[in-house]
């Protein structure tokens, strides 16, 4: 007779981890009887919770032993705070340093998240960005396994990590997308995306689809024994083979032969799209854009001309600063742009795989000899909000972004950030925040956030008069680059500086800056670590200290 099955989706995050490890063996790691919460909760009216919504397990999975990384979405949507994203990614670097050590950690995360906790906002955005700087350095010693079971799915700058993952499991209930419905529907209007749709937002980015165009390894039922069963395939059958976000000329090409101003039927897209291969790629340059915008104007200022333009919102060109060879990339409006929820500087579809093109191509040129800086130049209002962007893997191009831009700071080249206008959001994760060092123009038009005011308010239920009130309550949730230095992930932050029209000595200035941060990030080390040893990061991301410290010690 046939055994029942029994539901994964409806198990609590810590339930989930206890039935993917062998019986006996669940061992959690600061636990809810610790009382580790958010500090930032209360203070803003919210009742927090003991875990903050994340379970880290340790025990054996098929006897050997495993580290498993579950997200509670009944909490705060499954969003990404402070203490929930440092216990995520302090276990993720436990694992990392016991592969180093040769003990075989496997590591299994569980995702069911909305993303950014936006009541917490730039505290999520920087857990994130070390959440996927683990998960790629993690993927050099053993695979990284992702299930995303159902219920809330896996929603914005999480979408970069799963990503990243080495394999990925899914249900048909599953969801996997950077920008949510009610997201694109706010931010480029109900034609775009019509969020009560509910046939459209499984078509778009349910867990058949995603398994249809390949964004995911394995569509299974919903039920414990299938995950489990398909949990162990994965790890016995897995083999060095390329991870999706390695797989860089294979979805340039697949990007190529879509024509998104020409309606297809899903089937006619999917059979372009599997049937494309990386010899199909065509990388002969592109037509320009002219649009100025404050990313142009420090590109041309600091590098000159873009010399590999494949991609005309995307500039990349090297130059030597007193002999220091430097590759800079940033992302431009193109008004020409196939893409149109991309024309203003968004990272879309196209730029999410140029940077990662641009970034890998430095690291082979560079292979066997000095590893050359790499600077991104950072004025992105957002990444792209639209139908298409999703339904062909914006969260896989932001991760492509991201997975290159931390091989090269492993592999030696000092990645340097300079924001010299918006870094919002997705477009920010994937273009800028793997950098060894960032630096920022002290400057009212440059600002840091997870989220417009308007998109942020409608998926807090708040007004912006109420959101801007609780900036003063938790400044990680302000829109301004003074309260961002404030969490100690800037490297300097640059005043006297003409940030949309500079002069020669502003160009002078930043490039003295550029050298002394590359000189400090070949002279550091390779991981990200220095952002929590600033004294801002000691005083205002002590939760993020304290949380490591205390894995370390359970671990």
């Amino acid at each position: 007779m046939k055994a029942l099955k029994v539901s994964f989706v409806e198990l609590t995050a810590r339930d989930k981890a206890k039935s993917l490890l062998d019986d006996k063996t669940f061992r959690e790691l600061l636990d809810p009887f610790e009382g580790f919460e958010s500090p930032h909760l209360e203070r803003q009216d919210i009742v927090p919770q003991s875990d903050d919504g994340v379970v880290i397990a340790q025990g054996e999975f098929n006897q050997k032993p495993a580290v498993i990384i579950s997200i509670e979405g009944s909490f705060q949507g499954g969003g990404i705070g402070e203490v929930s994203g440092a216990k995520i990614a302090g276990a993720l670097e436990l694992a990392l340093r016991d592969n180093q050590n040769g003990i075989h950690t496997q590591a299994i995360i569980i995702y069911d998240t909305g993303g950014v906790r936006l009541q917490e906002a730039n505290y999520g955005l920087l857990a994130i960005a070390e959440i996927a700087a683990a998960i790629s350095a993690l993927r050099e010693y053993t695979s990284v396994i992702g299930v995303i079971p159902g219920k809330i799915g896996c929603f914005g700058g999480m979408s970069l990590t799963a990503g990243l993952c080495s394999s990925l499991i899914m249900t048909k209930e599953g969801r996997l997308t950077l920008n949510g419905p009610e997201v694109i529907e706010q931010e480029a209007g109900i034609k775009e995306f019509d969020s009560q749709n509910r046939r459209l937002i499984w078509n778009t980015i349910g867990g058949e689809q995603r398994y249809s165009m390949g964004f995911v390894d394995y569509l299974v039922d919903d039920d414990i024994d299938s995950i489990k069963e398909t949990v162990q395939k994965d790890i016995q059958q897995k083999t060095a083979s390329a991870s999706r976000s390695e797989l860089v000329d294979l979805y340039r090409a697949r990007l190529q032969t879509i024509d998104p101003l020409q309606p297809k039927n899903s089937q006619d897209i999917r059979n372009y799209w599997n049937g494309t291969t990386e010899k199909d790629l065509d990388d002969k340059k592109k037509e320009e854009s002219s649009y100025e915008s404050r990313g142009r104007t420090w590109f041309s200022s600091l590098a000159g001309e873009s010399e590999n333009e494949t991609v005309a919102s995307v500039l990349s060109a090297d130059k030597k600063i007193n002999d220091e060879p430097i590759r800079f990339i940033s992302v431009v409006p193109n008004e020409n742009s196939r893409f149109p929820r991309a024309r203003h500087g968004e990272v879309g579809l196209e730029e999410g795989w140029a940077i990662a093109h641009y970034v890998r191509e430095a690291m082979e040129q560079d292979k066997g000899g000095k590893p050359r800086a790499i600077v991104a130049v950072v004025d992105v209002p957002s990444q792209a909000y639209g139908y298409k962007e999703e339904f062909f893997g914006l969260h896989q191009a932001g991760a492509a972004a991201v997975d290159a831009y931390a091989k090269a700071r492993r592999a030696g080249h000092p990645v340097i950030t300079l924001i010299v206008g918006h870094a919002i959001s997705g477009g920010f994760l994937t273009h800028g925040l793997q950098a060894n060092r960032i630096l920022a123009l002290n400057d009212e038009g440059v600002n840091v956030h997870v989220m417009s005011k308007q998109s942020a308010a409608r998926i807090t239920r708040r007004t912006i008069q109420e959101l801007e009130e609780a900036t003063k309550k938790t400044p990680a949730m302000a829109y301004d680059v003074t309260s961002f230095a404030e969490l100690g992930a800037l490297h300097a932050l640059i005043d006297g500086v003409g940030a949309a029209y500079p002069n020669r000595k502003d160009i002078k200035k930043i490039e003295e800056h550029l050298l002394e941060a590359i000189l400090d990030a070949r002279s550091g080390t390779l991981d990200l670590r220095n952002r929590l040893e600033s004294k801002e990061a000691k005083s205002n991301r002590w939760a993020s200290i304290e949380v490591r410290e205390r894995l370390a010690n359970q671990w």
